[in-house]
């Protein structure tokens, strides 16, 4: 069973809650909730991106007021690839064409029904080892590893 890491600023608690209920529901995976009481989204970010890409977890999804917040904040832990999703066609494409192992929302800019959609996106694909695409996203991980 997919290991998931979410967490989110204090704008984004009942969001987070209700997408914690919907994964369970949908059974897409065992989730681990890492917070939302700190103000300062970086931390949460920074500790939902270790996890993942210490490999604990197998992908994370946070959650702020935009997203913007939190993607910049977890994209700077090395190994950790968040994506901003907003549409179905990109939350897929995240993962098949980009390899991402976290989701980032925001709670003011996208309604329930298709955060849901986004998420089971996200958390039902795999990255293609034989897309056109791998020789892409094998430069930006050698560039993040060896930095």
């Amino acid at each position: 069973m997919m290991k998931i890491a979410i967490g989110s600023d204090p704008n984004a608690v009942e969001e987070k809650y209700r997408l914690i209920e919907f994964i369970k529901k949908s059974d897409l995976g065992e989730v681990t909730d890492f917070g939302s009481d700190d103000a300062i989204y970086a931390n949460v970010a920074i500790e939902v991106a270790e996890q993942v890409a210490n490999k604990k977890f197998d992908r994370g999804i946070l959650l702020c007021g935009t997203g913007l917040g939190m993607s910049i904040a977890a994209n700077k832990v090395k190994g950790a690839y968040a994506a901003l999703i907003s549409d179905i066609y990109s939350a897929k494409r995240a993962v098949l064409s980009n390899n991402a192992n976290i989701a980032c929302m925001g709670a003011f800019t996208i309604g329930e029904k298709l955060r849901e959609e986004l998420i089971y996106a996200f958390l039902t694909n795999e990255f293609d080892e034989g897309s056109p695409s791998k020789e892409k996203v094998d430069a930006f991980i050698s560039y993040d590893m060896n930095r």
